[in-house]
């Protein structure tokens, strides 16, 4: 299945270490970061789990709910955070999605046969509170993810959300954003009574809380 930025995220019903969750139910009125895992066991993936649970306050914070996958059974997730609690000196709390089967890493478009055909790469989808899929990352098996870069993503999307701006490279929290070119230096004017700069017609800088 071909997922593409703005499209309802996939429901579906699962096994995790914590029981059975579907994922719309699940999340509520929280965004979600869903993200994969070629399998239970392995290096990259515990490093990965254990900084997830590390960032629990963050994630809270931002009211977003992390979802792990992993192409192993309950059981196999319950053997592994124990491993990933003593290694990465966390506690792992939320729920882990038990995909044995492959159902979901192929509904999500996990498995890339040049990589495996059993094991989902590196997944990352942040998904919305109306389930909507606000942004699609996919790492070989080989590298980590960078946690500040989801981090700043969701912090992005949610300022975006609020004060409908956009964002410029490298941005970070508290830095400069981008009124965009749809809105009108009229319709700006009520909406950013700050002021902004303008660097060219169509770009113009602001400062939002």
């Amino acid at each position: 299945m071909s997922l593409h930025i703005g499209d309802t995220a996939p429901d579906f019903t699962v096994d995790t270490q914590d029981g059975v969750i579907s994922l719309h139910e699940w999340a509520g009125s929280s965004w979600v970061f869903f993200f994969s895992h070629p399998a239970d066991f392995t290096p990259v993936c515990t490093t990965e789990m254990g900084r997830t649970a590390q960032l629990a306050g963050e994630f809270e914070r931002r009211n977003v709910k992390p979802l792990g996958l992993s192409t192993d059974i309950a059981e196999e997730h319950r053997k592994w955070i124990r491993d990933v609690n003593e290694t990465q000196h966390t506690t792992l709390e939320f729920p882990i999605v038990a995909d044995a089967d492959l159902a979901v890493a192929r509904l999500y478009d996990m498995i890339h046969p040049d990589q495996s055909e059993t094991a989902a790469v590196r997944s990352v989808f942040i998904i919305d509170p109306e389930k909507k899929i606000r942004l699609m990352m996919t790492y070989p098996m080989s590298v980590g993810r960078n946690f500040d870069e989801i981090l700043r993503v969701i912090d992005a999307l949610q300022l975006s959300d609020r004060k409908r701006i956009a964002t410029p490279a490298d941005w970070q929290v508290g830095k400069a954003v981008i009124i965009p070119p749809s809105i009108s230096n009229e319709e700006a004017k009520a909406l950013f009574p700050q002021g902004w700069t303008e660097h060219r017609p169509y770009l113009r800088t602001t400062m939002v809380a």
